[in-house]
């Protein structure tokens, strides 16, 4: 069985489905994207798991940005002088950008959500065309199987995300703080929040990594599968 994850697709069969992919993907027609990418080898199985390689991808680019920022009030909180806009500029820049990474994970989750269900569904009615019941047993289990296995992968990616928004919320209020009190004594404040929310990213941390060791050991799974 070819590797879920190097399947090779002719450019010339991309080109055919690219406008038949873009007019699926923005008029929200699911089932038309599904027929598209089938086009081009790719069935529901293999979008499930190349949208929880990029889950996992946007996982690792969120916990980045969120170490960035916090790193960056930190180093805000040791101000020994020079442009106070300037300090406040960049908190603010990696305070957006943690938001974007942030956004791009809810999203993805989502996606990999949708296209599971629509796998789920698929895969137990196609079981009943299977004529011999031994058959549909063994597939049966199999589907079980597999979604409780994706269960602990979602589950992981759902935890980590509810723990982004309470530490973006803490970096919005420091943004704000220095927003409104551009002076010195306001940024040395900073130190004080900094030490506070120190647990609430650590912890975000490990769960990131948790979530994105999930998401290797079921992506390996199904490309052994």
């Amino acid at each position: 069985m070819p590797s879920l994850r190097s399947r090779l697709v002719p450019t010339r069969v991309i080109a055919l489905v690219v406008a038949a992919l873009l007019a699926a993907t923005t008029t929200g027609c699911t089932q038309a994207y599904y027929s598209a990418m089938e086009k081009i080898g790719q069935d529901k199985r293999d979008i499930l798991s190349s949208r929880i390689e990029g889950g996992r991808d946007d996982q690792e680019e969120a916990q980045e940005q969120i170490k960035t920022t916090y790193e960056r009030l930190k180093e805000a909180a040791r101000y020994d002088g020079g442009d106070l806009e300037s300090i406040y500029n960049r908190l603010n820049d990696d305070y957006e950008r943690s938001v974007d990474r942030a956004d791009d994970v809810r999203d993805r989750i989502e996606s990999i959500e949708q296209v599971a269900s629509d796998l789920w569904t698929e895969w137990a009615a196609e079981i009943e065309e299977i004529p011999r019941e031994s058959r549909k047993r063994q597939s049966r289990q199999l589907l079980e199987d597999t979604k409780a296995r994706y269960g602990k992968v979602i589950g992981a990616m759902k935890r980590s995300e509810s723990k982004m928004q309470p530490v973006l919320d803490a970096f919005r209020g420091e943004v704000l703080f220095l927003k409104h009190n551009l002076n010195a004594r306001a940024i040395a404040s900073l130190e004080e929040t900094a030490v506070e929310i120190r647990g609430d990213v650590e912890s975000l941390i490990r769960d990131i990594d948790a979530s994105i060791r999930e998401a290797e050991s079921f992506l390996d799974e199904l490309e052994r599968g």
